[in-house]
């Protein structure tokens, strides 16, 4: 159950009464020239409403406004009722969807520092050949979020966020490419590195891979608006990511002729990634609520996945040269 409070200038009260017709809400004069309403209503329900609410009232002016909160409990045999009669899955409203990303939009040194021991542990991992480790390192790496907020943010025609999203990503990438050069570089002096299987794997390019990449990026954003927790599907993402990422920076080391084929592997699972997450937000319904939101988001929506496709018809074709 959701509470919603709208404060709003009583010469849009007929309209917001409009809206509200089929809820139970409570009126209440606020002050000369405003009134308050308190609605309650199945969190089913929650992110239509505020459609209807939305689409009532002039945001704009100072004195309007909504808050969202969820009440310890309510009795109320009509309540009751009407979450029984709401059918529809449960949805998050798009504002708590974008607020979810501001983390990603911003470069966390925290995240950074994780993504870099996450580095460690795997190229840890690739030289001994132990899969275990490996996955550990997978566990410990935020690569999930930049992703979904990418895909987030240009769903709702925000791309501006969403590039500041795969801008972080692609630092943390870089990082752990740089890193990973300078342990190798280090490790080399002291002990004889040789290419395990664990890093022979990641030499080798296929579209498979693509197909692969695409599929993650699709199913960890609906597993995330399910409520699976963001560390199981993270480990799907850092699998496509972190391994080519720290085999990238090894070849630079070891082998610089065979840098390439690990780092356009990188590149071409982060391409297949964001592909498979903004392919989700259309099944999803997620969205801007008013018209010219929603057209501008299409167009936004469209251009990228023209610029997505170009991107990765170069990178297939370049895995084959």
């Amino acid at each position: 159950m959701k509470k919603i409070t709208v404060i709003a200038d009583t010469d849009e009260a007929h309209k917001i009464a409009e809206a509200l017709k089929d809820l139970i809400y409570y009126q209440h004069p606020v002050s000369k020239g405003t009134v308050k309403y308190e609605i309650f209503v199945p969190t089913e329900k929650l992110d239509e409403v505020l459609k209807n609410i939305q689409a009532s009232i002039d945001l704009r002016k100072k004195e309007n406004l909504i808050a969202v909160s969820s009440p310890d409990f309510v009795i109320s045999s009509s309540l009751q009722r009407a979450e029984k009669r709401a059918k529809t899955a449960e949805k998050s409203p798009v504002e708590k969807l974008i607020s979810s990303t501001l983390k990603y939009t911003k470069l966390d040194p925290l995240y950074l520092l994780l993504t870099s021991i996450a580095g460690v542990i795997a190229l840890v991992g690739l030289f001994l050949n132990n899969i275990a480790v490996i996955i550990g390192a997978m566990l410990l790496s935020p690569l999930l979020g930049p992703i979904y907020a990418f895909a987030i943010n240009i769903a709702v025609g925000r791309p501006r966020d969403g590039l500041k999203s795969i801008g972080n990503l692609a630092l943390y990438l870089s990082v752990v490419i740089i890193l990973s050069y300078i342990l190798t570089l280090t490790l080399s002096k002291f002990l004889p590195l040789s290419l395990t299987p664990e890093i022979l794997l990641r030499l080798t390019n296929s579209p498979v891979y693509l197909l692969i990449a695409i599929l993650l990026g699709f199913a960890a954003v609906l597993a995330l608006s399910k409520g699976v927790p963001e560390s199981i599907g993270g480990i799907a993402i850092a699998a496509a990511l972190l391994p080519p990422a720290v085999v990238a920076g090894i070849m630079l080391n070891l082998n610089p002729s065979n840098f390439f084929a690990p780092f356009l592997l990188t590149i071409e699972n982060v391409l297949g990634l964001m592909t498979g997450a903004l392919m989700a937000f259309p099944l999803l319904k997620i969205g801007p609520r008013r018209y010219y939101e929603k057209e501008m988001a299409r167009k936004f929506m469209l251009r990228v996945a023209l610029v997505l496709a170009t991107l990765l018809l170069v990178t297939v074709l370049l895995g084959f040269l």
